[in-house]
């Protein structure tokens, strides 16, 4: 049995750079399904149950990285057709309050 090392830093919600002893990654989503690419740039995808400590790892060739990408897209283009106030709110869920606040406009003089 060997020493193992590993930390994880986020960056911003949702991603995340993670630290071992060998190699640095980064990797995309959150509880129930993430997308991570190592230095080779091979993106591999694990989906699993949380709080179950069960998953599914599959590694994604450029091909399945285009299709998922297409699919999302669709996803979110018809649920933005449907509700648009939702989509928006759930797109900018992480944004700090300042950033969304209107930017003032000086009165003319």
């Amino acid at each position: 049995m060997g020493f193992r090392f590993q930390k994880r830093i986020s960056v911003l919600p949702g991603v995340k750079v993670n630290l071992s002893k060998t190699r640095i990654s980064t990797s995309l989503g959150g509880k129930g399904a993430t997308v991570n690419v190592g230095p080779d740039g091979k993106p591999m995808v694990t989906l699993g149950i949380p709080g179950t400590g069960m998953s599914y790892r599959q590694q994604l060739g450029f091909g399945h990285l285009i299709v998922a990408a297409v699919v999302v897209a669709a996803i979110v283009g018809i649920a933005y057709w449907l509700a648009p106030d939702l989509v928006q709110a759930a797109l900018h869920w992480w944004q700090p309050k300042w950033f969304a606040a209107p930017i003032p406009v000086p009165a003319a003089g």
